[in-house]
């Protein structure tokens, strides 16, 4: 089969070019240095043995003109900010060199030499390419010898970050400016605003700025505003006295007082109502909060730290969220990159998750096999999908597959697809697989491409739900709507229903057989996941998403 330039083209989303983030480097870096230019690199993203996934080998030659041929046994890979690796050394691997050489305008030229099975995207490489500057943002899969995958993209030469440095699993260019973000401000008091889509890790950041700052030994108290009926916000937040309203038995500390000395992270704060909003800039301005019932003020001193997904300007204009709230969160603000943008800590991160499930097994083995010539747990097959996958849920989604993966493979030399996670995997790359997609927009810019409600098919209405994971802000962006059309679509459409539609038999037997995984049950019942899970608390459940 030869190799089609155009499938590779199709199947990654378009990225900022290097010029977009070096700059992005420069605004980040401490002192405002000059940004360390980035450089083409090849990360392990599978191998049979798997202590090896995530070293690199920096190609930086190529900016001086100069050609880098890569082998079984040479050159060394090595993890950021080390000084010793090891060559590939896969049996298997040819000793013969597949040659990277500068392309033109920032371009990569691969030859893979005669004999040497190297596919790209899995396609079979029998000639040289050249790949554009915009195709190695992108990331450029390379798979030796079905047996080690590698990830051609754009690395910091200068990283150093620890691949688990403050919890946050990576060593992309994303993940290292959000690194240098959090101690930047982490020991200032300033609110913080984490904005980034659905799954994408805010919460940890929030963890990572409360354990880096002066608070690390009080309270860190996480909260749910999507999750929050506006008529009990006022008491969860603050506090209700005894008697103050119908089943206020006693008196109750709220979620600010709870979070005295510590850090407050509100998360979904787009999803706050307004009357909430109006609480929360109170609050905010004055250091103080009264209790539902009460008429003296209670001074809290505590750091608050928000996450939204939602495009907060764009809600600003429509009247739906305070500008003054947004001026008091947004102290500082760091932005999450979603997995797409961060292809190379797939591998990383599937690994990381893959290890806790298989200690639960009792099955570690299977990730250093004493067989050098076993075939490998991870399929280089299976690796590149992954790669290549659109992660509309992100890490949380990654997270999930890797969970069904290991415990459907139980007992197993390799892992195998079953039947769910063939068709959650084919649904994002068959979409991937369409015309060149651009880089999602800016939160601030979303409504570049506007559609109308009646313009969307029913058919299309539900492939994007089911592609989104039932994140209803995820599948308006992809459809161009926003979110509330979403709920009217759904209400004209006789194939949808709502969470609220939903028995209380239905709910509780779903529960029963997802084992509490929130996420399965959304899958299974096909309804939005903060309404779900608001359904669940209100039965009593105790759901397992994170």
């Amino acid at each position: 089969m030869r190799f089609d330039p155009r499938e590779l083209g199709r199947s990654f989303r378009r990225v900022q070019p290097l010029l977009d983030i070096s700059t992005a480097n420069a605004q980040a870096s401490r002192g405002h240095a000059q940004p360390t230019a980035l450089v083409p690199a090849l990360t392990i993203v599978s191998h049979p043995m798997s202590r090896r996934v995530g070293e690199r080998l920096l190609l930086s030659p190529l900016t001086a003109g100069r050609s880098v041929e890569l082998s079984r046994n040479e050159p060394f890979f090595m993890r950021p900010g080390n000084t010793l690796g090891a060559h590939l050394s896969d049996p298997c691997v040819s000793r013969r060199p597949l040659v990277f050489s500068p392309g033109t305008a920032g371009g990569v030229r691969v030859d893979p030499g005669p004999g040497r099975q190297t596919a790209v995207a899995g396609t079979l490489l029998q000639e040289p390419w050249e790949f554009s500057a915009e195709q190695v943002a992108a990331g450029v899969p390379l798979e030796l010898a079905g047996r080690v995958v590698l990830l051609l993209h754009l690395a910091d030469p200068s990283a150093h970050d620890s691949a688990e440095a403050l919890g946050m699993v990576g060593t992309s260019v994303g993940i290292q400016r959000v690194r240098r973000l959090i101690e930047q401000v982490a020991d200032l008091d300033v609110p913080v605003l984490v904005r980034g889509e659905t799954g994408s890790g805010k919460e940890l950041i929030a963890r990572a700025l409360h354990e880096r700052s002066p608070r690390r030994g009080k309270p860190f108290i996480s909260v749910n505003l999507g999750a929050i009926p506006k008529e009990l916000a006022a008491a969860e937040l603050f506090g209700a006295r005894k008697g103050a309203f119908t089943g206020a038995v006693r008196d109750q500390d709220g979620f600010f007082q709870a979070a005295h000395g510590g850090t407050l992270f509100l998360d979904e704060v787009g999803e706050a109502s307004p009357e909430v909003q109006v609480m929360l800039l109170r609050v905010l301005e004055t250091g103080e909060v009264f209790r539902v019932g009460e008429r003296s003020p209670i001074t809290v001193d505590l750091r608050l730290v928000a996450a939204t997904d939602a495009a907060l300007e764009q809600q600003i204009q429509e009247g739906r969220f305070k500008a003054p709230l947004l001026h008091r969160l947004a102290g500082f603000s760091i932005r999450v990159p979603p997995l797409r943008e961060r292809r190379e800590d797939i591998g990383l991160l599937f690994h990381h998750f893959a290890r806790r499930e298989l200690e639960v097994l009792g099955e570690s083995r299977r990730l250093e096999p004493e067989d050098p010539l076993a075939e490998p747990w991870l399929p280089s097959s299976l690796a590149v999908r992954l790669l290549r996958h659109g992660w509309a849920g992100n890490i949380r989604q990654l997270r999930n597959v890797v969970r069904q993966l290991v415990i459907g493979s139980r007992g197993r030399a390799r892992l195998e697809l079953d039947a769910q996670l063939e068709q959650e995997l084919a649904t994002v790359t068959s979409e991937a697989l369409g015309a060149p997609v651009p880089a999602p927009p800016a939160p601030a810019s979303r409504t570049a491409s506007r559609r109308k409600p009646s313009e969307i098919p029913e058919t299309e209405l539900i492939a994007t739900l089911r592609a989104c994971g039932w994140d209803f802000q995820a599948a308006a962006d992809r459809l161009g709507v926003h979110r509330t059309s979403i709920y009217d679509l759904i209400e004209r459409s006789p194939s949808l229903r709502t969470a609220g539609e939903l028995g209380v038999e239905e709910i509780t037997r779903c529960y029963q057989e997802c084992q509490g995984d929130l996420d399965a049950m959304v899958r299974k019942l096909e309804v939005s996941k903060r309404a779900l899970a608001r359904r669940v608390k209100e039965l009593g459940l105790d759901s397992k998403s994170e």
